[in-house]
């Protein structure tokens, strides 16, 4: 018995691929019997001819996984990939970076422990982008001997 010509109206009719489309067994001289679009239809309606659902990929996995991650898990140097430009944002490094210098510039300047004409020279100099940190701004004052005896 060939129930290939049902099975392709069936999943034309249902919207689906041919190969879920499913048939009761114990009506299968009815399915054999059905040779128009409208008799599928109602063996469709009485539940002999029936559609499987879609079977997908579990997402059970991924989300125990992604929790992890929220809590830093999986996030070491062996699992990254590009530069570290891709990760961090490197016009946010500068900005953080700047930010960071020019408060303690400020800070030194207000606090006298810098006057206004070296505040400024440095001022440029970290614009220029002479300095990686605060730690380097920091050693280039102490090598120039910018900061008071008294300060260091």
């Amino acid at each position: 018995m060939d129930l290939s010509y049902q099975r392709r109206l069936a999943a034309e009719i249902l919207g689906v691929g041919e190969s879920r489309i499913k048939f009761d067994l114990s009506a299968i001289d009815r399915i054999e019997a059905a040779v128009t679009k409208d008799e599928i239809r109602r063996l469709i309606k009485d539940g002999v001819i029936y559609a499987v659902p879609e079977k997908s990929n579990s997402r059970g996995r991924w989300r125990e996984f992604h929790e992890e991650r929220k809590m830093g898990r999986h996030r070491g140097q062996g699992k990254r990939k590009g530069k570290i430009g891709a990760r961090i944002d490197p016009k946010r490094q500068w900005i953080n970076r700047i930010r960071k210098i020019r408060r303690f510039l400020r800070w030194l300047r207000d606090n006298g422990v810098i006057d206004k004409k070296t505040y400024r020279m440095l001022y440029r100099k970290a614009k220029g982008g002479a300095f990686d940190s605060l730690a380097s701004l920091k050693r280039f004052m102490k090598d120039h001997n910018i900061l008071p005896q008294d300060y260091r």
